[in-house]
Protein backbone atom coordinates (compact mmCIF):
# COMPACT_ATOMS: atom_id res chain seq x y z
CA UNK A 1 0.00 0.00 0.00
CA UNK A 2 1.12 3.58 -0.50
CA UNK A 3 0.64 4.50 3.14
CA UNK A 4 0.55 2.78 6.50
CA UNK A 5 -2.07 3.29 9.17
CA UNK A 6 -1.10 4.58 12.58
CA UNK A 7 -1.08 2.00 15.34
CA UNK A 8 -1.28 2.37 19.08
CA UNK A 9 2.26 2.32 20.47
CA UNK A 10 3.11 -0.58 22.76
CA UNK A 11 4.99 0.25 25.93
CA UNK A 12 8.62 -0.66 25.29
CA UNK A 13 10.50 -3.08 27.47
CA UNK A 14 13.44 -1.56 29.36
CA UNK A 15 15.85 -4.48 29.90
CA UNK A 16 18.80 -2.14 30.42
CA UNK A 17 17.22 0.04 33.07
CA UNK A 18 19.87 0.81 35.68
CA UNK A 19 22.77 0.11 33.29
CA UNK A 20 25.20 2.94 32.58
CA UNK A 21 26.75 3.08 29.10
CA UNK A 22 29.62 5.39 28.18
CA UNK A 23 30.46 5.79 24.49
CA UNK A 24 33.61 7.15 22.90
CA UNK A 25 32.38 6.12 19.43
CA UNK A 26 32.00 8.80 16.77
CA UNK A 27 30.28 9.08 13.37
CA UNK A 28 27.31 6.71 12.84
CA UNK A 29 27.60 3.13 14.20
CA UNK A 30 28.38 4.04 17.82
CA UNK A 31 25.78 6.80 18.19
CA UNK A 32 23.17 4.64 16.44
CA UNK A 33 23.90 1.82 18.89
CA UNK A 34 23.72 4.26 21.79
CA UNK A 35 20.33 5.50 20.58
CA UNK A 36 19.01 1.92 20.69
CA UNK A 37 20.54 1.29 24.10
CA UNK A 38 18.85 4.38 25.47
CA UNK A 39 15.54 3.10 24.08
CA UNK A 40 16.14 -0.09 26.08
CA UNK A 41 16.39 1.92 29.28
CA UNK A 42 20.13 2.42 29.71
CA UNK A 43 21.56 5.66 31.04
CA UNK A 44 23.73 6.76 28.12
CA UNK A 45 26.61 9.22 28.04
CA UNK A 46 28.93 10.08 25.21
CA UNK A 47 32.39 11.64 25.42
CA UNK A 48 33.54 13.66 22.42
CA UNK A 49 36.85 15.39 21.70
CA UNK A 50 36.89 19.19 21.54
CA UNK A 51 35.66 20.74 18.28
CA UNK A 52 38.12 21.76 15.53
CA UNK A 53 40.43 24.67 16.26
CA UNK A 54 38.92 27.96 15.16
CA UNK A 55 35.40 26.53 15.04
CA UNK A 56 32.57 28.41 16.79
CA UNK A 57 32.01 27.59 20.45
CA UNK A 58 29.81 24.55 20.90
CA UNK A 59 30.89 22.89 17.65
CA UNK A 60 30.73 19.13 18.06
CA UNK A 61 33.91 17.13 18.09
CA UNK A 62 32.05 14.34 16.32
CA UNK A 63 32.45 14.75 12.52
CA UNK A 64 28.74 13.95 12.04
CA UNK A 65 27.84 16.97 14.14
CA UNK A 66 29.65 19.04 11.51
CA UNK A 67 28.56 17.41 8.24
CA UNK A 68 24.97 16.50 9.21
CA UNK A 69 23.71 18.36 12.29
CA UNK A 70 20.16 17.03 11.76
CA UNK A 71 21.23 13.39 11.93
CA UNK A 72 23.52 14.18 14.85
CA UNK A 73 20.69 15.82 16.79
CA UNK A 74 18.39 12.84 16.25
CA UNK A 75 21.04 10.33 17.29
CA UNK A 76 21.90 12.23 20.46
CA UNK A 77 18.42 13.17 21.61
CA UNK A 78 18.36 12.55 25.35
CA UNK A 79 22.04 11.55 25.41
CA UNK A 80 24.32 13.51 27.73
CA UNK A 81 27.38 14.60 25.74
CA UNK A 82 30.63 15.43 27.51
CA UNK A 83 33.62 17.17 25.93
CA UNK A 84 36.75 15.30 26.99
CA UNK A 85 40.23 15.64 25.54
CA UNK A 86 41.55 12.10 26.00
CA UNK A 87 45.07 13.25 25.12
CA UNK A 88 45.28 15.53 28.16
CA UNK A 89 45.83 14.64 31.82
CA UNK A 90 42.69 16.51 32.78
CA UNK A 91 40.69 14.64 30.16
CA UNK A 92 42.06 11.29 31.28
CA UNK A 93 41.14 12.07 34.88
CA UNK A 94 37.57 12.97 33.86
CA UNK A 95 37.27 9.85 31.73
CA UNK A 96 38.36 7.56 34.56
CA UNK A 97 35.98 9.32 36.89
CA UNK A 98 33.19 8.26 34.52
CA UNK A 99 34.59 4.76 33.96
CA UNK A 100 34.49 4.06 37.68
CA UNK A 101 30.68 4.13 37.50
CA UNK A 102 30.20 2.72 34.00
CA UNK A 103 28.87 -0.75 33.17
CA UNK A 104 29.73 -0.87 29.45
CA UNK A 105 32.21 1.21 27.45
CA UNK A 106 31.54 1.57 23.72
CA UNK A 107 34.47 2.50 21.46
CA UNK A 108 35.20 2.88 17.75
CA UNK A 109 38.96 3.55 17.77
CA UNK A 110 41.56 1.36 16.14
CA UNK A 111 43.05 -1.04 18.74
CA UNK A 112 46.45 0.67 18.61
CA UNK A 113 44.86 4.05 19.38
CA UNK A 114 43.07 2.61 22.42
CA UNK A 115 46.35 1.21 23.75
CA UNK A 116 48.06 4.60 23.32
CA UNK A 117 45.25 6.20 25.32
CA UNK A 118 45.63 3.62 28.09
CA UNK A 119 42.28 2.09 27.16
CA UNK A 120 43.38 -1.34 26.00
CA UNK A 121 41.27 -4.21 27.33
CA UNK A 122 43.96 -5.65 29.63
CA UNK A 123 44.57 -2.31 31.33
CA UNK A 124 40.87 -1.53 31.70
CA UNK A 125 39.95 -4.99 32.97
CA UNK A 126 42.68 -4.84 35.61
CA UNK A 127 41.46 -1.47 36.88
CA UNK A 128 37.73 -2.05 36.44
CA UNK A 129 37.01 -5.82 36.64
CA UNK A 130 33.25 -5.34 36.26
CA UNK A 131 33.50 -3.05 33.23
CA UNK A 132 32.62 -4.53 29.84
CA UNK A 133 33.92 -3.15 26.55
CA UNK A 134 32.25 -3.33 23.14
CA UNK A 135 34.77 -2.25 20.52
CA UNK A 136 33.41 -1.32 17.08
CA UNK A 137 36.10 -1.83 14.42
CA UNK A 138 36.12 -1.85 10.64
CA UNK A 139 37.30 -5.42 10.15
CA UNK A 140 38.00 -8.20 12.66
CA UNK A 141 41.24 -9.33 14.23
CA UNK A 142 44.47 -8.25 12.57
CA UNK A 143 42.53 -6.25 9.97
CA UNK A 144 41.13 -3.92 12.64
CA UNK A 145 43.91 -1.42 11.88
CA UNK A 146 42.93 -1.13 8.19
CA UNK A 147 41.15 2.06 7.07
CA UNK A 148 37.66 1.66 5.67
CA UNK A 149 34.07 2.85 5.71
CA UNK A 150 30.57 1.55 5.04
CA UNK A 151 31.03 1.66 1.26
CA UNK A 152 34.25 -0.38 1.26
CA UNK A 153 32.79 -3.04 3.55
CA UNK A 154 29.68 -3.35 1.39
CA UNK A 155 31.82 -3.57 -1.73
CA UNK A 156 33.93 -6.32 -0.18
CA UNK A 157 30.75 -8.24 0.69
CA UNK A 158 29.46 -8.02 -2.88
CA UNK A 159 26.69 -5.53 -2.09
CA UNK A 160 27.81 -2.77 -4.47
CA UNK A 161 26.58 -3.98 -7.83
CA UNK A 162 26.84 -0.90 -10.04
CA UNK A 163 28.07 2.69 -10.01
CA UNK A 164 25.24 3.95 -7.80
CA UNK A 165 25.81 4.27 -4.06
CA UNK A 166 23.79 1.90 -1.84
CA UNK A 167 20.45 3.33 -0.70
CA UNK A 168 21.58 3.57 2.92
CA UNK A 169 24.55 2.86 5.19
CA UNK A 170 23.87 -0.84 5.64
CA UNK A 171 27.17 -1.85 7.28
CA UNK A 172 27.08 1.06 9.73
CA UNK A 173 23.48 0.48 10.77
CA UNK A 174 23.90 -3.30 10.82
CA UNK A 175 27.02 -2.81 12.94
CA UNK A 176 25.03 -0.61 15.32
CA UNK A 177 22.52 -3.41 15.79
CA UNK A 178 25.33 -5.89 16.41
CA UNK A 179 26.92 -3.50 18.92
CA UNK A 180 23.67 -3.08 20.87
CA UNK A 181 23.28 -6.88 20.82
CA UNK A 182 26.83 -7.19 22.17
CA UNK A 183 25.96 -4.85 25.05
CA UNK A 184 23.02 -7.07 25.96
CA UNK A 185 25.33 -10.09 25.87
CA UNK A 186 27.85 -8.30 28.09
CA UNK A 187 25.17 -7.51 30.66
CA UNK A 188 24.05 -11.16 30.72
CA UNK A 189 27.62 -12.42 31.06
CA UNK A 190 28.32 -10.12 33.98
CA UNK A 191 25.16 -11.24 35.74
CA UNK A 192 26.37 -14.84 35.65
CA UNK A 193 30.12 -14.37 36.07
CA UNK A 194 30.30 -11.12 38.01
CA UNK A 195 33.01 -9.88 35.64
CA UNK A 196 33.16 -7.63 32.63
CA UNK A 197 33.83 -8.96 29.14
CA UNK A 198 35.34 -7.74 25.89
CA UNK A 199 33.60 -8.02 22.53
CA UNK A 200 34.71 -6.82 19.13
CA UNK A 201 32.07 -5.85 16.57
CA UNK A 202 33.33 -5.52 12.99
CA UNK A 203 31.42 -3.50 10.41
CA UNK A 204 32.73 -5.83 7.72
CA UNK A 205 31.09 -8.72 9.59
CA UNK A 206 27.82 -6.80 9.58
CA UNK A 207 28.12 -6.37 5.80
CA UNK A 208 28.91 -10.07 5.38
CA UNK A 209 25.88 -11.00 7.49
CA UNK A 210 23.60 -8.76 5.41
CA UNK A 211 25.06 -10.26 2.23
CA UNK A 212 24.21 -13.87 3.14
CA UNK A 213 20.97 -13.96 1.09
CA UNK A 214 23.00 -12.88 -1.93
CA UNK A 215 25.70 -15.51 -1.36
CA UNK A 216 22.94 -18.13 -1.17
CA UNK A 217 21.66 -16.94 -4.55
CA UNK A 218 18.36 -15.58 -3.23
CA UNK A 219 18.93 -12.02 -4.43
CA UNK A 220 20.96 -12.84 -7.53
CA UNK A 221 19.15 -12.14 -10.84
CA UNK A 222 18.28 -15.83 -11.12
CA UNK A 223 17.01 -15.97 -7.52
CA UNK A 224 13.41 -15.94 -6.38
CA UNK A 225 13.80 -12.55 -4.69
CA UNK A 226 16.33 -11.21 -7.18
CA UNK A 227 13.96 -10.74 -10.12
CA UNK A 228 13.38 -14.25 -11.47
CA UNK A 229 10.00 -14.57 -9.67
CA UNK A 230 7.43 -12.38 -11.45
CA UNK A 231 5.63 -11.73 -8.18
CA UNK A 232 8.66 -10.20 -6.48
CA UNK A 233 9.82 -7.21 -8.49
CA UNK A 234 9.53 -3.47 -8.92
CA UNK A 235 7.42 -2.57 -11.96
CA UNK A 236 6.47 0.68 -13.68
CA UNK A 237 2.81 1.63 -13.41
CA UNK A 238 0.80 4.34 -15.15
CA UNK A 239 1.83 7.15 -12.81
CA UNK A 240 4.80 5.77 -10.89
CA UNK A 241 6.18 2.44 -9.72
CA UNK A 242 4.92 -0.50 -7.72
CA UNK A 243 6.93 -2.83 -5.50
CA UNK A 244 5.21 -6.22 -5.65
CA UNK A 245 6.00 -8.91 -3.05
CA UNK A 246 3.56 -11.68 -4.01
CA UNK A 247 6.05 -14.42 -3.20
CA UNK A 248 3.95 -17.13 -1.53
CA UNK A 249 1.66 -19.26 -3.76
CA UNK A 250 -1.62 -17.75 -2.53
CA UNK A 251 -0.33 -14.20 -3.10
CA UNK A 252 1.11 -15.16 -6.48
CA UNK A 253 -2.21 -16.75 -7.49
CA UNK A 254 -4.08 -13.54 -6.56
CA UNK A 255 -1.66 -11.44 -8.62
CA UNK A 256 -2.00 -13.77 -11.61
CA UNK A 257 -5.79 -13.68 -11.36
CA UNK A 258 -5.75 -9.89 -11.43
CA UNK A 259 -3.47 -9.94 -14.48
CA UNK A 260 -5.54 -12.65 -16.22
CA UNK A 261 -2.67 -15.15 -16.08
CA UNK A 262 -3.41 -18.84 -15.59
CA UNK A 263 -1.66 -19.89 -12.38
CA UNK A 264 -0.46 -23.49 -12.39
CA UNK A 265 1.80 -23.62 -9.38
CA UNK A 266 4.94 -21.69 -8.51
CA UNK A 267 6.64 -22.59 -11.78
CA UNK A 268 4.25 -20.15 -13.46
CA UNK A 269 5.98 -17.22 -11.77
CA UNK A 270 9.35 -18.01 -13.38
CA UNK A 271 8.03 -18.11 -16.95
CA UNK A 272 8.89 -15.32 -19.39
CA UNK A 273 5.27 -15.08 -20.51
CA UNK A 274 4.16 -14.43 -16.92
CA UNK A 275 6.69 -11.63 -16.55
CA UNK A 276 5.46 -10.00 -19.76
CA UNK A 277 1.79 -10.32 -18.82
CA UNK A 278 2.22 -8.88 -15.31
CA UNK A 279 4.43 -6.08 -16.67
CA UNK A 280 1.76 -5.11 -19.20
CA UNK A 281 -1.05 -5.30 -16.65
CA UNK A 282 0.69 -3.14 -14.05
CA UNK A 283 1.81 -0.59 -16.65
CA UNK A 284 -1.85 0.16 -17.37
CA UNK A 285 -2.82 0.73 -13.73
CA UNK A 286 -2.58 3.92 -11.68
CA UNK A 287 -1.22 3.92 -8.15
CA UNK A 288 -4.71 4.52 -6.80
CA UNK A 289 -6.07 1.56 -8.74
CA UNK A 290 -3.27 -0.66 -7.49
CA UNK A 291 -3.81 0.38 -3.88
CA UNK A 292 -7.47 -0.63 -4.21
CA UNK A 293 -6.48 -3.86 -5.90
CA UNK A 294 -4.11 -4.73 -3.07
CA UNK A 295 -6.91 -4.38 -0.53
CA UNK A 296 -9.55 -6.15 -2.59
CA UNK A 297 -7.38 -9.13 -3.59
CA UNK A 298 -5.01 -9.33 -0.60
CA UNK A 299 -1.86 -8.70 -2.64
CA UNK A 300 1.27 -7.38 -0.88
CA UNK A 301 2.39 -4.35 -2.88
CA UNK A 302 3.48 -0.77 -2.25
CA UNK A 303 3.11 2.01 -4.80
CA UNK A 304 5.81 4.61 -5.30
CA UNK A 305 6.27 7.87 -7.17
CA UNK A 306 8.17 7.65 -10.44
Amino acid sequence: MSSTSASTPVKSLKPLRGMRILSLALNLPGPAALMRLKAMGATCLKAEPPGPKGAPAGTSGDPMGQYNPTAYATLHNGIKVLTIDLKSDKGQARLHQELARTDVLLTSFRPSALVKLGLGWKALHKTYPQLSVVAIVGAPGARAEEPGHDLTYLADAGLVTGLDLPATLFADMGGALMASEAVLQAVLVRKTSGKGSFQEVALSDAATWLALPRTWGLTQPQGAVGGAHAGYRVYPCKDGRVAVAALEPHFAASLCAAAAVAFDGMGTMFQTATHHAITAFLAGQTRKQLDKLATARDIPLHTLAA
